[in-house]
């Protein structure tokens, strides 16, 4: 699933369509994992391309008419541009075309994307953006406000970081890279975790996600760059997917937690 590093590339890599002005929409599938709604063509047809932003792992895509094309990527989704001579593929759902002859496509095979269209005044009204905590890697997050609302959680860690109503856009994959870098068991239940060791994640967080952005983000089953660009990150993975591995003294262990796979090196993530 595209986390925070994969959606922030994306939206990077998006910048060959500022300031283009849509000529045409066409729709191959009228429901992802919401219905598109039926609007969408109407008010997409000649505007332009104003803005391109992240909020958390959601694609804002503003536009010169004051609505927000908004596009999260599931579990595989990814965007793809093409030059002129597109010939739809299966799974393309979605796609835009510019009077530059530029073509962006949502392709998804699994279908668990969404697409909507908002007027941007009302974007922070949407209940899938009033549910999300503070993005990952916003100045504001700080040791003493995970605290405070971790300070009486019988939830591991690990669990606590992927909940995007507390702090948004980290996935399963970097929560492993982060709690192994700030040497954090994911077992560590949030009341246990005492505030110098909440620093020292989020120093992680940080370290990990700008690193992964540095990198195009991981490429481990569906994920690429809107080129069609693979993702490089994974060949830095200390411990994600790497059971069995040697590490100094310890061996990358691997376990479930809540129904998703932890990596993690008991010996060396002792919250120490």
């Amino acid at each position: 699933m595209p986390e925070l590093p994969e959606v922030e590339t994306t939206v990077k890599a998006l910048s060959v369509i500022l300031n283009q002005k849509i000529s045409y929409v066409k729709i191959h599938t009228s429901k992802l994992r919401f219905k598109i709604p039926n609007n969408i063509i109407n008010i997409l047809r000649n505007s332009k391309i104003s803005n391109l932003r992240r909020i958390a792992k959601f694609i804002i895509i503003d536009l010169d008419i004051d609505y927000s094309l908004v596009i999260h990527l599931g579990m595989s989704g990814r965007l793809k541009t093409v030059n002129k001579n597109y010939k739809r593929i299966k799974h393309d759902h979605f796609v835009l075309y510019f009077l530059s002859k530029k073509i962006l496509i949502y392709h998804d095979p699994r279908k668990f994307g969404f697409i909507d269209i908002v007027k941007t005044n009302e974007l922070q009204k949407q209940k899938y953006i009033m549910s999300l905590g503070i993005d990952a890697l916003s100045p504001n997050l700080t040791a003493q406000m995970i605290f405070e609302k971790i300070s009486k959680s019988e939830v591991p860690i690990k669990q606590i970081l992927l909940n995007q109503k507390l702090i948004a856009g980290i996935g399963n994959i970097y929560a492993s890279e982060i709690l192994f870098d700030s040497k954090i068991s994911p077992l560590t239940l949030g009341k246990d975790l005492e505030i110098s060791l909440i620093m020292k994640l989020i120093n992680s967080i940080r370290k990990i996600l700008k690193k992964a952005i540095k990198y195009g983000g991981s490429s481990i089953r569906d994920y690429r760059s809107i080129d069609g660009t693979l993702g490089n990150f994974q060949s830095n993975f200390k411990v994600y997917n790497k059971e069995g591995k040697i590490i100094g003294k310890d061996v990358v262990k691997k376990i479930v937690q809540y129904g998703r796979s932890t990596f993690y090196c008991p010996k060396i993530q002792n919250n120490k």
